[in-house]
């Protein structure tokens, strides 16, 4: 449930609604941001009574959430969450564009793909160094070393710096890197992994599962939420249907779906969603237009040589077209690319 206190309730009215939710043991989230307090309610408690709240001095009101995701819906958090990528905003009126490699292959690979990307109005660096591969004889990432390469690109571009994390021994490696940990399709029922990224204040960038819905990939995000992480990008990246002709469903259904139901951003990954390069484009303007935050897109200086998914990766050159079209349609609906 959302407890939302009265305009100036004192701290210690505050303290003692927060005393009644953990001896009802639920967990207390607190929501500031210059209006009313708000405090969430969330955990196993159930059959606690409104009016355990509702008679506690300093309380305006209490409104019962049906969701089983509490802190992602829109009920407890009517605004868009909104906040700083080190390169633009995220969840408000900037989109972001974010681009590179699928994996950091060498130094000179990943310094030539940052600097082409910048030039071309990327907001933040994408590079693998931990990959899931689905067979266990494909390139695996270069590791530490790919995530120095990275931390050396983003020193030459200022550009924030995204990466997969595949498990909970890799956070405190990711951490010391990383400004986005991107929690990749096979691993976003992970739940120890979303635990131990909710413990972490680095943002996340949560994709979509192969067989997903749109519920549980909100409650893979309630999981982060619950942790006391606020920062986290979900990602629509196409799911398995019986279609053949293109490597995944984009389901650009799910953007406005997740708009509605969620305050948090909402980004759109052509490069897996469709599986090639000549459909990147289309998808990328189609998920602006339908309201998307943000996209994130494979590119590579050779995609014919890539060691892993040069049929979906761009070239720098048409990298830079897409970022052209995705900033008229930007315009068009009100909005702008994050310079």
């Amino acid at each position: 449930m959302k407890i939302v206190m009265k305009p100036g309730a004192a701290q210690a009215q505050i303290e003692k609604v927060i005393e009644v939710i953990r001896n009802n043991n639920l967990n207390p989230h607190v929501t500031d941001e210059g209006g009313p307090v708000v405090i969430g309610a969330v955990g196993d408690g159930y059959g606690v009574p409104r009016e355990t709240f509702t008679d506690l001095p300093g309380v305006e009101s209490v409104v019962d959430i049906s969701q089983p995701y509490h802190l992602a819906s829109r009920p407890f958090h009517p605004r868009d969450s909104v906040f700083d990528l080190g390169a633009g905003c995220v969840g408000g009126e900037e989109i972001i564009v974010i681009a590179g490699p699928c994996s950091v292959e060498s130094r000179s690979q990943i310094l030539e793909t940052a600097q082409a990307v910048r030039e071309a109005g990327a907001t933040a660096l994408r590079g693998g160094v931990f990959k899931p591969r689905t067979s266990p004889y494909s390139f695996q990432g270069l590791g530490e070393e790919g995530l120095e390469y990275m931390a050396e690109a983003r020193a030459q571009t200022g550009m924030p710096i995204v990466s997969e994390i595949m498990s909970q021994v890799q956070l405190d490696l990711m951490v010391k890197y990383v400004d986005v940990l991107q929690i990749g399709a096979r691993n976003m029922q992970n739940f120890n992994l979303l635990r131990a990224v909710g413990e972490t204040r680095t943002t996340v960038l949560l994709k979509r599962g192969l067989s997903a819905t749109v519920e549980e990939l909100l409650m893979s995000a309630e999981y982060i939420l619950a942790g006391g992480n606020q920062r986290i990008m979900l990602c629509e990246r196409g799911i398995r249907t019986f279609e053949t002709a293109t490597r995944n469903t984009t389901d650009i259904n799910a953007i406005p779906v997740l708009k509605g139901l969620t305050h948090l951003p909402v980004l759109l990954d052509p490069s897996h969603s469709t599986g090639e390069a000549d459909y990147v484009m289309p998808v990328a303007r189609a998920a602006i237009a339908a309201g998307a935050d943000g996209i994130i897109v494979e590119v590579h200086p050779d995609p014919a040589h890539a060691r892993s998914d040069g049929k979906q990766s761009l070239k720098p050159e048409a990298f830079a077209k897409l970022v052209q079209q995705v900033k008229a349609i930007a315009e068009v609906i009100g909005r702008r690319v994050a310079a």
